[in-house]
């Protein structure tokens, strides 16, 4: 589960650790670390914005990862 606010995101693990990731950025499910990579090259090297960030990783982590489909909806607040 994630838990964010304006300030802070946290990662809650099913053992019930709490992280703060390095990055500012988290994945979670089968291809949440191949997104995260993908998010975080993204936002180091290129200008998108959050949601394209989002959509971009998402389709690398889909063709990595076999778990990971490309059938994606994306809510923004």
């Amino acid at each position: 589960m994630i838990a964010v606010d304006d300030a802070k995101m946290y990662l809650l693990s099913g053992k019930g650790d709490v992280i703060e990731p390095d990055a500012g950025i988290i994945g979670i499910g089968s291809g949440g670390q191949v997104a995260q990579a993908a998010a975080i090259a993204l936002i180091r090297h290129t200008k998108l914005d959050a949601r394209d960030v989002v959509e971009e990783a998402m389709k690398i982590a889909s063709s990595i990862c076999i778990y990971t489909n490309d059938a994606v909806t994306i809510e923004e607040l």
